[in-house]
């Protein structure tokens, strides 16, 4: 190995996993983080405004060794468990700005300068994310027939089958339209109500049923800023809702505020 495939190899980078709002150094026990080979530390960036940092070996997160562990899906988990955890730890303890996973910067300097650059933007986060959690809340709703059941075929075609046959077919595609418009209806009761109790919110894309035969079709995902003495309310407000419209409304949390802390 030449001198400079060991300095390569031995190269450093510093991983940044949150940054926190607090006068004291932050307590960093706990998760051991994405490596075991450096303690998670403090890095301050001015007043009342503290990153959590990890050294880690460059090698580790070069393009290629990215590349590699997108393409392995054990492997990308553990990172991004190990960068929840101690984004969760540390959210825990004080009001805190998740940064995405593999956030890294060549040295301390360099990290602390970019970091401190952004110390508005990560002060306005902080002041509208302190003391709020984030809810998902997905709603479905059951599918419409997708076709009329079977019926045995008669030996030969009674007097105006086939117009009973295409009167069936348009009340079938009646039914599914309406059940698509009922369930965009309770989507929207839903999303009122619940913003309404909410600071913030956001729609993201409806997906499928998790088991094709299910049977169902999401009408709602959409996640939510709540204050979190009002998290009691919500669950509520929940079952108030799945009483109302009979829809299966699903609510998950409380989590750390990624989606509200805007692009940092």
């Amino acid at each position: 190995m030449t001198e400079d495939t060991r300095s390569s190899a031995d190269a450093r980078a510093v991983y940044v996993y949150a940054v926190c709002r607090t006068a004291e150094l932050p307590v960093l026990d706990g998760p051991a983080g994405v490596t075991g080979e450096s303690p998670l530390r403090a890095l301050s960036l001015g007043p009342a405004l503290t990153a959590v940092v990890q050294t880690v070996r460059a090698a580790d997160f070069t393009d290629e060794a990215w590349q590699a562990r997108l393409a392995d899906e054990p492997e990308l988990e553990r990172y991004a468990r190990a960068h929840h955890e101690v984004v969760c730890a540390t959210a825990a303890r004080h009001p805190t700005v998740p940064l995405p996973l593999a956030t890294l910067y060549h040295d301390e300097e360099r990290a602390r300068a970019a970091l401190a650059k952004e110390a508005r933007r990560f002060h306005a986060a902080l002041e509208r994310t302190a003391h709020h959690s984030e809810w998902g809340v997905k709603v479905y709703v059951a599918d419409a027939p997708a076709r009329e059941a079977p019926e045995a075929a008669p030996q030969r075609p009674a007097p105006g089958a086939g117009r009973a046959y295409l009167d069936r077919k348009r009340s079938l595609r009646d039914r599914r339209e309406q059940s698509r418009t009922d369930g965009l209806r309770v989507a929207e009761v839903v999303d009122a109500d619940v913003s309404g109790l909410a600071a913030a919110s956001r729609r993201l894309p409806a997906h499928g049923p998790r088991v094709p035969d299910e049977r169902r079709t999401q009408v709602l995902n959409a996640t939510y800023l709540v204050a979190e003495d009002r998290a009691a309310e919500l669950a509520r407000l929940a079952q108030s809702l799945r009483e109302r419209t009979g829809a299966q409304v699903e609510l998950s949390g409380p989590w750390v505020p990624y989606s509200f802390v805007g692009e940092v």
